[in-house]
């Protein structure tokens, strides 16, 4: 069963959606949030959005997705930091990150404990196959059957 509702958090509007494989989006950039959005439910995926940090951790912390995607430049927590916290929080240390950035930064990318580092711009195979490669890593018994 799949439930899509779309909630405040923080006073700020996110989208969340329970269902099979969860991916959680945070970016802060409305047509790259969308686009993101439309290439992950294109591949099956169940989609959950948040424009900021701090709306992100608490998403994350609370639905556990199988896997997180985040640009670095977000507002009230950057998507560095993000990943520092979640990664040091054993509720969501787990969870793969790939930070997915056009700045440059794969080196403190990694130093904050992202699993993957892409530079943008969009490219949808690029990008789904390096979130397929992480679910894999993290679970590859049931990644596939739960899409």
């Amino acid at each position: 069963m799949v439930v899509d509702s779309t909630v405040q958090a923080f006073g700020l509007e996110c989208r969340v959606t329970v269902g099979p494989l969860q991916v959680l989006i945070v970016e802060r950039d409305l047509h790259v949030r969308e686009l993101e959005t439309h290439f992950f439910e294109q591949a099956g995926y169940t989609v959950n959005t948040a424009i900021d940090g701090q709306v992100a951790l608490e998403l994350a912390i609370s639905l556990q997705p199988d896997v997180i995607v985040t640009e670095v430049l977000l507002g009230k927590i950057d998507g560095l930091a993000l990943c520092r916290q979640l990664k040091s929080n054993p509720v969501t240390k787990n969870i793969p990150i790939l930070v997915f950035s056009v700045l440059a930064t794969n080196a403190r990318a990694k130093e904050a404990g992202a699993d993957a580092f892409l530079m943008k711009p969009l490219a949808k195979e690029r990008l789904l196959g390096v979130i397929d490669t992480l679910v894999q890593s993290r679970d590859p018994a049931n990644a596939q059957e739960r899409r």
